[in-house]
């Protein structure tokens, strides 16, 4: 076992909302200040997938898990390059890390990323609360501000409606992933793509060039790629009208076409449907969805704070509705008629997350070599 001893000798923070609702706790990760919109996560596992996962960006995360930090972190285990959140909120705070491939503690590794953090708080109290108000925006303090300074500066903080987040996450310029020589090539508009996510498209034989959010579709088919896909990503999808018309000009090109999550949503979104904010969005690992073609069912990795209008989608008349959330009956898949697109709105690589989905990325390779 590894312990750190530097946990902020107890300091105090604070977790203010901005509908005033305040909580007291010990200061974890860097003393400062930290705002954004909360939200909690389910997950029992995967906390540094979680933080590292691009989708997050902007957003204060609410592990509902009690005991946070205890297997430390590992290198392996990053899904972009480094956190995205912009604060944490936890139960019980591990100084102390078992993990013998561990190649730190959580608090050194949010310190070095300059995230603030509370812990000590009653996450169970917490996450009743904002499942009956709703997500909304919130700030965390470890420094000496009185009350009526953290309102102000909440007040600052911009709403997630209307919010394009994208292109502040994205690869500034293109990268390739796996073998060079691989028989299929794909081209990835990284909306803020997670590498689990290249690694499930690369393992099954696709070499993949990485672009930029704003990339036109000329400048991807110049590349001459097999296939599209369309990632995961943060913030408003009807705020990103360049990546709408980067999917329909993809589609008529008429390639084959998978999008994830944001990458989903855009393809509804060019498709004639429209997109809504969620009370609180769908963010954990045991999310159970049906597949309406195959008649079974999946559990399965989500994060999300939009979702396709179901209403808007059957009534633009050219997608069909393949996958639906069986919590709330939300759009949980599509394709679209007459062309080779499908795409789904969570994360079959599952990183952390349960196994069943992952029939999706072969379904899209098959899809490109047939």
């Amino acid at each position: 076992m590894s312990t750190t001893n530097n946990i902020n000798s107890k300091r105090k923070a604070i977790l203010l909302l901005a509908d005033g609702s305040r909580y007291e706790g010990t200061a974890i990760g860097k003393i400062g200040i930290a705002g954004g919109e909360i939200c909690f996560n389910t997950g029992m596992t995967g906390y540094q997938e979680i933080y590292t996962d691009p989708s997050y960006y902007g957003q204060i995360v609410v592990n509902t898990t009690s005991h946070i930090g205890n297997y430390g972190v590992e290198d392996d285990e990053q899904e972009s390059d480094s956190p995205k959140i912009r604060g944490l909120v936890v139960n019980d705070f591990s100084n102390d890390y078992s993990r013998k491939t561990a190649d730190g503690s959580l608090q050194d590794y949010l310190e070095k990323n300059n995230i603030v953090g509370i812990s000590d708080v009653d996450t169970r109290l917490l996450v009743r609360y904002i499942r009956d108000k709703g997500a909304m925006n919130a700030i965390i303090c470890s420094e000496d501000l009185s009350d009526d300074e953290l309102k102000a500066k909440v007040a600052e903080i911009p709403s997630m409606d209307g919010l394009e987040l994208s292109s502040y996450v994205s690869t500034k310029e293109p990268y390739f992933v796996g073998d060079e020589n691989a028989d299929i090539k794909i081209a990835v508009l990284d909306i803020g793509v997670k590498t689990s996510i290249l690694k499930h498209l690369a393992s099954r034989g696709a070499y993949l060039k990485v672009f930029n959010a704003k990339t036109t579709f000329e400048e991807m088919s110049e590349w001459n790629p097999d296939g599209y896909f369309l990632s995961n990503g943060p913030g408003d999808p009807a705020a990103m009208p360049y990546a709408v018309e980067t999917a329909q000009k993809i589609m008529e090109e008429d390639k084959p076409l998978f999008g994830i999550c944001l990458g989903h949503q855009v393809i509804a979104l060019a498709c004639g449907a429209t997109t809504f904010k969620m009370h609180n969005g769908h963010r954990g690992l045991n999310h159970p969805v049906k597949n309406l073609i195959s008649g079974k069912s999946e559990i399965t990795s989500q994060n999300h704070g939009f979702a396709v209008d179901l209403t808007t989608l059957k009534e633009a008349g050219s997608m069909e509705l393949t996958h639906i959330n069986l919590n709330d009956d939300t759009v949980a898949g599509l394709q679209v008629k007459g062309k080779k697109t499908f795409s789904v709105q969570y994360h079959p690589e599952s990183s952390p997350g349960p196994h069943d989905s992952r029939y999706l990325f072969d379904q899209f390779i098959n899809l490109i070599k047939s």
